[in-house]
């Protein structure tokens, strides 16, 4: 049986909604409904993208949509220095992978361009029949000596919740040689599930209207996307590097399931992922490896940083541990020495298990050479694309922290927010979905930055939370900067509680030491520049996503000077 408590935390129902606060749903629900996003017709109405991008070459990416059901054929994409394509370089022809899912008439076509300059700006092009594409920007990594390179993180992108304001935003003024993508790029939810209750009013229905199984149920909905203006902006202003974490399969997936999965009416866990991950290849500029469920890897940006990405989902990820194996009732006395010890011995021997593994060994020994020849290169920077938050973070008490009215309305509201509450009292990690609920594993991880001598920067999507966190190891050393980016449009556990006054960032910064800075409400994205003296990280967020008039801002900036002599330097705020 699925955690119910524990899911609904981290979907949305800690301390908040169901009749506590008054939810933006409600809210919604008095304003006149939205018209559809206009959309782009023709053969390339679904964009184009690249992706993937090394020194000199770089995946390109469109769907073919012919008229009148035609079976696609084949495509010229085109490689040009200028806008104007007098300067072409490149020019390659490419046709549907045997088996490519196609979904809404169109169907998905891939070719890697070889041979390119590195560190160059390239526009590109398709040609079908008569038709030409859209035109794309997209940039090689640099090669020798690099003094500045912009990267713009994003997470968490969910269709029906509102518009992809951060993805318009970026796309105009983030000038970004490199967009990240740290995973949930899309949900697998059907119509009444997490995140759709705005999705008639704002004309942002799912296709398909039931949660995604098949192959061609993840297409479907990997097309609906791709049709999305703002996010096409984002794809066609710079190259893409999209890592998943678990909803572009299933909820809190594992390697042998998900807590959004259940095999007696869902089938085989196997085919479900494979499914998903074979749409989420056909779909996206990435390369393909020797499977489809072992995307991890590291590009060098010359000699300035080495970034890796990591995969910490779908290969050797345990079953996650709900709070179902709690050792003592939630409302026993946490002050009693026995309850005290109970919960220490759960948090040493269950959650501290050292089989409990987030990272296989083979990928783990990739890291640790990866790190240690960019150390010994002399490389100042080393950032990790990461899905879930690795910083450890304690729940505040909230049975002391909140005011006496917002237990009341837990405790009357939702026995789920209440038992979660009471639980806070005896000291509990946050998320078990996280690095937390693998606490062995992230020693391991730690030991292979010590090992090589090396500081990081990683950036960290899934929590829709903005994050300025030391990260520290169990005897306190610090081993590098975690950037937590928020999401495109996931709502925040605390967006629906309506206690202005109720400051949950600051509770989560004053329980946890470690946690710089921690903001529960904006939705955004990150912007992160390297140069040789110094990385600036941005926080940004957008006015709203409700509509697509918005504005957007610096909400705080954050600077790490490179590490000298192996030491890692702190990080200290800049605005």
């Amino acid at each position: 049986m699925a955690d119910t408590t524990f899911r609904l935390t981290r979907r949305g129902a800690l301390l908040g909604a169901a009749g506590m606060g008054v939810a933006v749903s409600a809210c919604a629900e008095d304003l006149p409904q939205l018209d559809p996003l206009p959309r782009r017709e023709g053969a390339f109405k679904h964009g184009v993208a690249s992706g993937d991008p090394r020194a000199q070459s770089v995946v390109l990416w469109t769907a073919i949509t012919p008229a009148d059901g035609a079976p696609p054929g084949p495509v010229v994409a085109e490689m040009a220095l200028d806008e104007g394509f007098t300067q072409i370089v490149w020019s390659g022809e490419a046709s549907p992978r045997d088996g490519a899912l196609s979904a809404h008439g169109a169907t998905p076509v891939k070719i890697i361009a070889e041979g390119l300059a590195p560190g160059v700006w390239h526009h590109y092009r398709f040609r079908y029949g008569t038709q030409t594409s859209p035109t794309g920007r997209t940039r090689t990594l640099p090669v020798g000596q690099v003094e500045t390179f912009r990267i713009a993180a994003f997470s968490c992108s969910n269709y029906p919740r509102g518009f992809f304001n951060a993805y318009r935003h970026a796309a105009e003024t983030a000038q970004a040689d490199l967009m990240i993508h740290l995973g949930d790029y899309l949900y697998e939810y059907g119509m009444g599930g997490y995140g759709t209750d705005n999705a008639e009013r704002l004309s942002r229905m799912i296709d398909p209207v039931t949660e995604t199984l098949s192959a061609g149920d993840y297409a479907t909905r990997h097309s609906l996307y791709c049709l999305d203006p703002d996010l096409q902006a984002a794809k066609a202003a710079s190259a893409w590097l999209p890592i998943w974490d678990d909803h572009e399969s299933a909820n809190d997936a594992w390697a042998d399931g998900a807590e959004n999965h259940d095999p007696a009416t869902e089938g085989d866990w196997t085919e479900r992922r494979n499914a998903a991950m074979r749409a989420y290849h056909d779909w996206l500029p990435v390369r393909e490896g020797e499977t489809l469920i072992n995307r991890y890897g590291a590009v060098e940006i010359g000699d300035l940083a080495t970034l890796m990405f990591l995969e910490t989902r779908l290969t050797a990820r345990s079953a996650r541990i709900d709070f179902s194996s709690f050792p003592i009732p939630v409302s026993a006395d946490p002050d009693d020495p026995a309850n005290q010890a109970a919960v220490r011995h759960w948090r040493e021997t269950v959650i501290g298990d050292p089989q409990r593994r987030l990272i296989e060994d083979v990928q783990g020994e990739f890291i640790t050479q990866t790190l240690s020849t960019s150390v010994a290169e002399g490389k100042p920077w080393r950032v990790i694309a990461n899905q879930v938050l690795m910083g450890r973070l304690e729940a505040p008490d909230f049975m002391t922290e909140t005011p006496f009215w917002l237990r009341l309305g837990m405790r009357l509201t939702s026995q789920f927010q209440w038992a979660f509450a009471q639980r806070t009292a005896h000291g509990v990690p946050m998320n078990l979905d996280s690095w937390d609920g693998f606490p062995v594993d992230r020693e391991r991880f730690y030991d292979r930055l010590r090992a090589a001598g090396a500081d990081v920067i990683v950036l960290t999507g899934d929590t829709h939370n903005m994050w300025t966190n030391d990260l520290l190891d169990a005897s306190g050393e610090r081993r590098g900067t975690e950037f937590g980016v928020t999401s495109v449009t996931s709502p925040s556990p605390y967006e629906t509680v309506n206690a202005p006054d109720v400051d949950f960032g600051r509770m989560m910064e004053e329980r946890n030491v470690q946690i710089l800075h921690n903001n529960v409400r904006d939705r955004g994205y990150l912007r992160l520049t390297l140069s040789r003296a110094e990385a600036v990280a941005e926080h940004v967020r957008v006015s709203t996503i409700l509509s697509r008039e918005f504005t957007g801002e610096v909400e705080s900036a954050w600077r790490v000077r490179p590490a000298l002599g192996g030491a890692v330097e702190p990080v200290e705020r800049v605005s």
